[in-house]
């Protein structure tokens, strides 16, 4: 895809009405793409569509991603694709393990249905959303893209069935330039915190507005990798020749995160004086399960995208309060 982007360009966005999903239809539209936007509503919320629906160059579907012959219909319709971005899933890791085939489907089985039929279709671009899940339980740090392999040890489903993916998409040598993006914990509005889905941010921030004790499992010193959705959007524009300024970015596998372990408690702690809030943290045992620790080693994306975090986690949690606030939390 060029890096000037045109009006004739058409954007197809799997997971169009999820969190991630739809700020990324509304930078597209901003960037003057076409977008057509896929979901079949499992986990995404027809309220997030709300900013742009009635946008003149955005399309939607309802569909699901496992139904066969999705981008040739689409294509038929609205002319050729410049861009698949993936990001429709089952997101849930115990949904996932509670349903294994179903998930397999979905999240494995479905990406490389609409790899192989993007490549029959002249698709130049292939952006797929992995996940740090695919690392397991690996407790080198930071985590390096060479970390997961064959050898890991999975958590779960989910994270076998993204690293699957993320692999057959970055190997894609004959069909569009596939990439995949591991994205560590992301966090901002629209992120839904009464989904059984939902991030540990978007909890904190409902519990802090809505002046509840915030909960902790285990004893708060585990850590995470927190990068703001923005700058997430950004990562998947560079990774599809978007972003005039960056280099053109070759297919592979791109960890995205912001580099910065941030433990629960400090978390908690930051949401609870971003609030005006003493401390009001119940903690409870740890669950099963839970890894300790993760943070992203951003060096390829770093390199190749010429991408950065923008979004400080202060600045990103003030942005993220306002809005839950803003829907009456």
């Amino acid at each position: 895809m060029s890096k000037k982007t045109s009006a004739e360009a058409v954007c197809v966005v799997t997971g169009a009405a999820g969190f991630v999903g739809s700020h990324l239809c509304e930078r597209l539209l901003g960037l003057g793409c076409r977008v057509m936007g896929v979901d079949n509503f499992f986990s995404g919320r027809w309220e997030n569509l709300t900013p742009f629906r009635d946008h003149p160059r955005f399309s939607f579907l309802e569909r699901s991603v496992t139904e066969p012959g999705l981008l040739r219909e689409i294509a038929a319709e609205h002319g050729p694709l410049a861009c698949v971005f993936h990001l429709a899933a089952i997101v849930s890791v115990p949904y996932s393990v509670d349903h294994p085939e179903e998930t397999w489907a979905v999240n494995y089985q479905s990406t490389i249905g609409l790899l192989q039929e993007a490549g029959r279709l002249g698709c130049a671009r292939f952006v797929f959303a992995g996940s740090a899940a695919e690392y397991g339980d690996d407790a080198r740090l930071p985590l390096r893209e060479s970390y997961a392999g064959d050898q890991t040890s999975w958590l779960s489903p989910y994270g076998e069935a993204k690293y699957r993916s993320s692999r057959a998409v970055a190997a894609c040598g004959d069909g569009p330039r596939g990439v995949a993006l591991r994205c560590f914990n992301i966090f901002g509005p629209r992120q839904d915190p009464s989904s059984p889905y939902s991030g540990v941010i978007s909890r904190f921030a409902e519990m802090a507005v809505r002046g509840e004790a915030l909960t902790i499992f285990g004893d708060g010193h585990q850590s995470r990798d927190f990068v703001y959705v923005s700058d997430v959007v950004d990562a998947y524009c560079r990774a599809a020749g978007l972003v005039a300024s960056a280099p053109e970015v070759p297919a592979g596998i791109y960890n995205v995160g912001s580099g910065t372990r941030t433990t629960i408690l400090e978390l908690a702690r930051m949401i609870l004086s971003l609030t005006e809030r003493g401390e009001s943290i119940r903690f409870y045992a740890e669950r099963p399960g839970d890894i300790r620790h993760s943070v992203a080693c951003i060096d390829a994306i770093q390199a190749v995208m010429a991408w950065r975090p923008r979004v400080s986690l202060e600045e990103g949690l003030r942005e993220t309060l306002r809005w839950m606030q803003s829907q009456g939390a």
